[in-house]
């Protein structure tokens, strides 16, 4: 049987895994799947069509599956799904999605939340990413895999920031941004690649020049933007073990908010 506190309010239909912990004073909903071994602090509540993973970490004063804060949403029956091995620390809110969009908001795994963070409806967040004190994204909001939040960063809705990218402490993010890029401001503009973060997670040396280079082209050159990405993706061509220098071809080309530069 789960570790349940007598003063939790489990709701039928409600499914916890055998190896889960519930604290003092929460409150789950009936729709509602925890999985193994994940551990949910005193005076959380988690509602909605929440499916939570395994050995998750979740500590006190969350607030977990509630509706969006849409003034469109008319109770549809969206979703929020959260991996494996995720931390969320104090007072964080994370919504469901909403029907004008894929109706899930999704967050992956190894992920490290901090306090007071604001995941919105139907975000779309990867694996391996850190969201410092305060940081906010609005609804429809992707980050990348391996992505800094820095603390009091505001994150627009329907930004996209590619894998490896770092914002900085108190930014406001109102386009895209591309991978590998450190971004900070208000207004936000683009400062370099995020050098020692690739460096950290194994990227060599001449997969760090050839990023350097594409950004240099792309952002140094006063070339137009397309021409930018045709020389990047030329040099993508000429690596031998490349970083994914295509990946930010395609996520300039189908970027809609524009791109942080």
């Amino acid at each position: 049987m789960a570790s349940i506190h007598p003063t939790a309010v489990i709701q039928p239909g409600a499914t916890i895994a055998d190896s889960a912990q519930i604290g003092p004073y929460c409150v789950i909903g009936s729709g509602v799947q925890i999985g193994e071994h994940t551990v949910v602090g005193p005076h959380c509540t988690i509602e909605g069509k929440t499916r939570i993973g395994s050995h998750n970490r979740i500590f006190q004063f969350n607030s977990i599956g509630a509706p969006p804060q849409d003034k469109k949403y008319a109770g549809e029956p969206t979703q929020l799904e959260i991996g494996d091995r995720n931390t969320i620390r104090e007072f964080c809110t994370i919504n469901t999605g909403t029907v004008q969009d894929a109706g899930v908001t999704r967050i992956g795994h190894d992920n490290w939340i901090m306090a007071y963070v604001h995941v919105a409806h139907d975000c779309q967040v990867g694996n391996q990413t850190i969201l410092a004190n305060h940081a906010t994204l609005a609804g429809h909001v992707h980050l990348g895999d391996w992505v800094i939040v820095g603390g009091l960063t505001g994150i627009h809705q329907f930004v996209h920031v590619g894998a490896h990218a770092m914002l900085g402490f108190a930014s406001a993010i109102t386009q895209d941004v591309l991978p590998f890029l450190m971004v900070d401001g208000n207004p936000s503009g683009v400062r370099g690649i995020n050098q020692e973060g690739l460096k950290r997670r194994g990227f060599d040396s001449d997969q760090v020049a050839a990023i350097k280079q594409a950004y240099r082209i792309i952002f140094r050159k006063n070339l137009a933007l397309e021409m930018a990405l045709e020389e990047v993706t030329t040099l993508a061509s000429q690596q031998s073990e490349p970083a994914d220098l295509l990946g930010m071809v395609a996520a300039a080309r189908r970027s809609s908010r524009g791109l942080a530069r």
